[in-house]
């Protein structure tokens, strides 16, 4: 599986072009193996929780999505999560250079000018106008530190463990 890491600027040329920056592609080159092509192709679409543009691997997309077949196809949840998920959706191919074409529509939602920033995310990333991407990332670090969120080494997310009065003083 692709990991996204880091955050980087590019230019958004007059043309709506923008290059994938060199990490991320090199990313894509290990997860695809020896051999791997030398164009990749995404899935574009307006976040749900904030002002930036998601971008999904094919692979990542897929799976994202593979959980609405197994819903009732005329229910108001498939609709609505359909709609949700595709209707502002694009699909897109890097071109030899690694740049993508990002829509209008993505670009407005986005609040894009001439530089844009790359966020990972993991198994995707992210493009955000560079001041709100920054602002988003703040507010992120001081939510998981407010909270006290943590990774547990092999499990979910989780606050951490809160002592007790049994565990306080016991032999271990």
């Amino acid at each position: 599986m692709t990991h996204f890491l880091g955050t980087h600027q590019n230019k958004l040329d007059g043309k709506g072009r923008v290059s994938v920056p060199a990490p991320f592609r090199a990313a894509l080159r290990q997860s695809d193996g020896e051999g791997a092509a030398s164009t990749w192709r995404f899935v574009l679409r307006p976040s749900h929780k904030f002002r930036c543009i998601e971008v999904w691997p094919e692979a990542a997309f897929r799976a994202l999505a593979a959980p609405l077949e197994k819903m009732a196809l005329f229910s108001d949840e498939h609709d609505d999560l359909t709609s949700a998920l595709y209707a502002d959706s694009f699909e897109t191919e890097t071109d030899r250079e690694g740049r993508i074409v990002l829509p209008d529509l993505l670009v407005a939602h986005a609040g894009l000018g001439q530089m844009v920033e790359f966020v990972g995310h993991g198994n995707i990333f992210r493009i955000w106008d560079p001041a709100e991407g920054a602002r988003q990332r703040a507010e992120s670090r001081s939510r998981a530190h407010a909270r006290g969120l943590t990774v547990m080494m092999g499990g979910p997310l989780a606050p951490p463990p809160r002592a007790t009065a049994d565990a306080v003083g016991a032999a271990p």
